[in-house]
C-alpha cells in the first residue's frame, strides 16, 4: 500500500493560486486515508474526502455507517488498528474516553508508521490534547487537532470551518483534505491543544448566546409576547446577520429540538471542558459556572438527547415551576 505522504504540499495546489491561500486548493495527491468515528458530522466528512477520489478506509463502533459508506467506495476495516496502515487517519470521535479507547487502547497509534499523520477533529479536553501530543511525538506521528464548527448540514456540504493547532508543515501537508472538508482553516498555534482550547470557548459562547436567547423567549412569554416575534425582533436587529441567532433562534421560537445537530449532553460536556481549561490557567469563568448548573438541571430534566437549543426549552420550564 503506498505511503505517498505530502512532503511538499506545493505539487497538491493548482498552479493558478498562491501556496499562502489556504481555503482554495482541493487537488490531492494519491494516499491512502483512514475516518475513525462516522457519527453525525464523521460520516458526512469521511464522504466528502471520499469524493475526492482517494482511498479511504473507515472504522466505527456501530456498523450501519460503514456499510453506507463502503457502498460508495470507501473500505471497511473491521478493527480500528486496520486503519493505523493509512497515510493520514482523521478521527471524530465523541470525547477523550472514546478517543483514547479508540486511538491507543485500540492499537491505532501503534499500527501507524513513523511520519504518518493523526488528525484529531473531535473536540476534547485541552490536558487531554497535550497529552496525545506527547504520545504521538513518542511514537514519531505528527499530530494536528482540527476541530470543526458547523452543524451536520454544513458538514454535509463541505463548509465547515476548522480550527487547526499543529506545526505549519504539519498542518500545510494535511491542508489539502481539510479543504475538501471545509470552507476555512483558522490556524491557533503550532501548540495542538491551542485549537482545542479555541474550540472549546467558541462553545462555551455558543451556550451563553442560546442560554440567553432561551430567558429572554421565557420573558417575553410570561408576558404574553410569542417566543416567535421576540427571537424575530432580535434577530432582525440586535443580533441582524448572526447566524447563531437567527439559527438556533428559530429551534426555540418553533420549539424544534429534535433531531439533535449538537445534542444537549454535548454541550455540557463542552461547556464543562472549557471551565476546566480556565481553571488550568488561573482563570475563572462565571457564565461558565453559571451554564454547568442550567446544562445540569436540563440534563436532569431528561433533555440530554435532545439539541442544545432545548435550554430555551429549559429557560420556560423553569419560569413555569418557581
Amino acid at each position: 500500500m503506498s505511503r505517498t505522504i505530502l512532503t511538499d504540499v506545493r505539487h497538491c495546489w493548482s498552479n493558478s493560486r498562491s501556496p499562502n491561500d489556504h481555503t482554495a486548493y482541493k487537488e490531492v495527491r494519491p494516499m491512502t486515508i483512514a475516518f475513525l468515528g462516522l457519527g453525525a458530522m464523521g460520516q458526512h466528512m469521511a464522504l466528502n474526502l471520499l469524493k475526492s477520489g482517494q482511498t479511504v478506509h473507515v472504522w466505527n463502533r456501530s456498523p450501519q455507517p460503514v456499510q453506507s459508506l463502503v457502498q460508495q467506495g470507501a473500505k471497511a476495516a473491521s478493527a480500528p488498528a486496520e486503519c493505523g496502515i493509512a497515510d493520514v487517519v482523521f478521527s471524530m470521535l465523541a470525547d477523550d474516553d472514546a478517543t483514547r479507547a479508540v486511538l491507543v487502547d485500540g492499537g491505532v497509534l501503534d499500527a501507524m508508521a513513523p511520519g504518518s499523520i493523526h488528525v484529531n477533529m473531535a473536540t476534547v479536553s485541552v490536558a487531554f490534547a497535550r497529552e496525545m501530543a506527547a504520545l504521538h511525538l513518542a511514537h514519531g506521528i505528527g499530530y494536528v487537532a482540527a476541530p470543526v464548527l458547523g452543524r451536520v448540514d454544513v458538514a454535509a456540504a463541505g463548509k465547515l470551518n476548522i480550527l487547526a493547532g499543529g506545526t505549519d508543515e504539519l498542518v500545510d501537508r494535511v491542508q489539502p483534505l481539510l479543504n475538501l472538508m471545509g470552507q476555512k482553516t483558522w490556524r491557533f498555534g503550532t501548540a495542538p491543544e491551542q485549537a482545542n482550547a479555541v474550540k472549546l470557548a467558541c462553545n462555551l459562547t455558543l451556550a451563553c448566546a442560546i442560554e440567553a436567547m432561551g430567558e429572554g423567549s421565557a420573558l417575553a412569554g410570561a408576558h404574553g409576547i410569542p417566543a416567535a416575534d421576540f427571537i424575530e425582533l432580535i434577530t432582525s436587529t440586535l443580533f441582524a446577520g448572526a447566524p447563531v441567532y437567527k439559527g438556533y433562534g428559530g429551534m426555540i421560537a418553533e420549539e424544534r429540538y429534535s433531531p439533535a445537530g449538537f445534542k444537549l449532553s454535548l454541550g455540557q460536556k463542552d461547556v464543562r471542558l472549557a471551565v476546566e481549561a480556565g481553571r488550568d490557567q488561573g482563570l475563572s469563568l462565571a457564565f461558565g459556572d453559571a451554564l454547568q448548573t442550567v446544562l445540569k438541571e436540563a440534563v436532569d430534566q431528561g433533555d440530554a438527547e435532545l439539541d442544545l437549543a432545548a435550554l430555551g426549552k429549559n429557560a420556560t420550564r423553569r419560569g413555569r415551576t418557581t
